[in-house]
Parts: C-alpha cells; sequence; structure tokens
C-alpha cells in the first residue's frame, strides 16, 4: 500500500472491497498512521485502528456520530461506533471482508478527522 498524507486520503473515495485483496501489514500501517499525522491508535495484532473523543455533553457525542454516519454511509465502508459514559466515543475501523485494514479504513480515518476538526472536536 502507498502511504499517503490526510488530506490526499481524505480526497479520496473508498473502493469496494469484497475480498480477494490482501490486509495491510503491520509495517504498512504503522507507515500509513504517522503520514496520517492524528491520534487513530493500530491495535496489537494489526487488524483495526481506532480513536477515541471525551466530548462536552451527549450532543456533541451524538453530533460526531451523526456526521461519521453520513460519512460511512457515502462511501460505503461502516466503523464500528461506540458511545459510553454518554460523552465517550470511540471509532474503529477494519475491512470486515478481508479481516484486516486497506487502505479504505484509513481513507475513511482522514475524513473523520476532518469532520471532527471542523465540528471543532480535537
Amino acid at each position: 500500500m502507498e502511504v499517503h498524507d490526510s488530506n490526499s486520503l481524505a480526497s479520496q473515495k473508498c473502493k469496494p472491497c469484497e475480498g480477494g485483496v490482501e490486509a495491510c501489514s503491520i509495517d504498512e500501517a504503522q507507515r500509513q498512521l504517522v503520514a496520517l499525522g492524528s491520534n487513530w491508535i493500530l491495535s496489537d495484532d494489526g487488524k483495526l485502528i481506532s480513536r477515541s473523543w471525551k466530548l462536552k455533553n451527549f450532543v456533541q457525542a451524538m453530533q460526531l456520530i451523526s456526521e461519521v454516519a453520513r460519512i460511512a454511509e457515502e462511501d460505503q465502508h461502516h466503523p464500528d461506533l461506540h458511545i459510553t459514559g454518554y460523552r465517550l466515543v470511540k471509532i474503529e475501523l477494519t475491512t470486515h471482508a478481508i479481516q484486516g485494514l486497506s487502505e479504505n479504513d484509513f481513507i475513511l480515518a482522514a475524513k473523520i478527522d476532518q469532520a471532527s476538526a471542523k465540528l471543532g472536536f480535537r
């Protein structure tokens, strides 16, 4: 997988993935996360990336979740979304069809970062 910066990733569209492609290696994922330059964390097994926010209140949590849902539906690449403690949001990205990470996960992460910043949630 070619490494792209955040702006380059965010300008791309997720591609349909029904399997048949190889998941990113842990090394590839780590390099991409560095280039992404954000708060995403690679799981120990290298199969998913996640990011968390501690927001002011439930309304802000729902604003972020709603915007992520809109972006995910537009790109047809859907993350796992979690709200706990009424204002703690965690988003996990993986490509289920290949049981690991694909470029789509990093594209969506970059788009989520942009949306979060636009909403004022760092």
